[in-house]
């Protein structure tokens, strides 16, 4: 299919109250055919992974809802995405609710679909285990980089016997199956007691950066930053953001949620500091709706996706 010229934009407020009309993310259209994008918005309502709180499989729908809150232009940057990007909404992936493995395939599908077509995905779930089937779907020829942000290394490997795949073992499986570089990853506001002192030895032993919040609190936002970029560098890298890298006061509706967090202005300054980056997709993930607290996680949600979505934009029109 061949698009037309003009860029797709949202609806605005005063064109039509924001608790009015379909419930899109950003109040964009929803389109199916991924060739008519640059950025494909996508919602991955899944929670099969977990295995604490769940819920999560809701979090798409209501950051949806909550993302009416988003305007045109970042206030920070000036960054107006949709003067950069095509954008739309391409929908949800097609989960498989009582079948894990199928649901993983379905989503590596779904996302091989719209990188064949060009687009680069910027999803928001559900829980972080379907971020491994976004990277087996956007995988190239070489190894991808990694931004995350996080207060769980998910670099674990099995859990309840010999299962591999829950929400805490994603990125050992991406490394094992070479999707990422673990060199070129770094994990920013990793916490939390531990199962062992041992938990953090695989994810150090493959080179990931893990950079622990008090270490994280001694460089501040500007120092993250810094960090980030050296690790990464200028090869494709995508971007996870898990809610519950936030202290549970800003994020309270997630899965497993660990006190002791930077707060979400630190967040948004380092999502900032990734302008320039070669980015290659995104996610806000671990949403869970049923914990929430008056709607703030999943405005809180929204507002980091769009925060990925302006550099994504930027990023992904420097290399038309």
């Amino acid at each position: 299919m061949v698009y037309e010229d003009s860029f797709f934009r949202p609806i605005g407020g005063s064109e039509l109250p924001r608790f009015a009309g379909r419930s899109t993310f950003m109040r964009l259209p929803q389109i199916e055919d991924p060739a008519e994008v640059d950025i494909a918005l996508v919602g991955f309502p899944w929670d099969s992974g977990s295995t604490n709180r769940v819920g999560q499989r809701h979090g798409p729908r209501e950051i949806r809802s909550n993302s009416t809150m988003m305007r045109l232009v970042h206030q920070a940057s000036r960054i107006a995405p949709y003067d950069l990007c095509r954008i739309a909404d391409l929908g949800d992936v097609p989960v498989n609710p009582i079948d894990l493995r199928d649901t993983l395939d379905r989503g590596r599908d779904f996302y091989r679909r719209i990188h064949e077509a060009g687009a680069v995905p910027l999803s928001a779930g559900g829980d972080h285990l379907g971020t491994l089937p976004i990277l087996r779907g956007i995988a190239g020829d070489q190894p991808m980089g990694m931004v995350q942000f996080d207060s769980h290394s998910d670099t674990n490997d099995t859990y309840f016997g010999d299962n591999p795949y829950t929400h805490g073992t994603p990125f050992r499986r991406a490394i094992e199956e070479e999707i990422l570089d673990p060199k070129r990853i770094i994990q920013v506001g990793i916490r939390g007691s531990m199962y062992s002192a041992s938990d953090l030895d695989w994810a150090h032993g493959q080179g990931i950066r893990v950079m622990e919040i008090e270490e994280y609190f001694d460089l501040g936002p500007e120092g993250a930053i810094r960090e980030i970029r050296s690790v990464v560098g200028d090869a494709p890298t995508y971007v996870t953001f898990d809610v519950d890298a936030l202290d549970p006061v800003y994020a309270p509706g997630t899965g497993t949620p660990e006190v002791g967090g930077f707060s979400s202005v630190e967040a948004q300054r380092m999502i900032r500091g990734l302008r320039g980056l070669n980015l290659v997709g995104a996610d806000v993930m671990e949403v869970s709706p049923p914990f929430d607290s008056a709607g703030i996680t999943a405005l809180t949600g929204a507002t980091m996706m769009f925060e990925l979505l302006c550099v994504l934009s930027e990023a992904v029109a420097t290399r038309k």
